[in-house]
């Protein structure tokens, strides 16, 4: 079992949130500082998390306990949108900084105004013999 996930967040009195995830996506990057990480690819795994505020009730109120929503794609956050733009980000040239893809990724996500919270975690896999990853994760809010 990979440990790489982040934990189950405590439940909370927030009103109204699903959570969204976007576990242990792997994928070859144009990653790196160094003179010998240019001109080629580096494993990196990426995980997202995102805190999604539910659809309005009536009269546009959030709903504090909301019930079964519509059975409809555009009452959600599509995660394959997520996916895809994760996929294009990664594939847009190379990066310097883990943190500098990272912030890119969560910009992607919270670029739907429904989410709140985005945790973004995006690890290099192959960087040293006696470890699994290196790398960061960081956290951003909608305003």
């Amino acid at each position: 079992m990979n440990e790489s996930h982040f934990p189950a967040p405590p439940a909370t009195a927030a009103p109204a949130l699903r959570r969204m995830f976007v576990r242990d996506m792997v994928l070859d990057a144009h990653i790196g500082v160094h003179a010998h990480e240019f001109g080629r690819t580096q494993r990196v795994r990426i995980n997202l998390d995102l805190a999604v505020r539910e659809e309005a009730g009536p009269q546009g109120a959030l709903m504090s306990r909301p019930g079964v929503g519509r059975d409809d794609l555009a009452r959600v956050v599509d995660y394959e949108r997520i996916v895809l733009g994760a996929r294009a980000a990664v594939a847009a040239g190379h990066v310097q900084l883990v943190e500098t893809l990272a912030e890119r990724l969560a910009e992607l996500c919270l670029e739907d105004s429904r989410v709140a919270h985005v945790r973004v975690r995006v690890e290099k896999l192959d960087v040293f013999p006696d470890m699994q990853s290196v790398g960061v994760e960081i956290e951003r809010r909608n305003s």
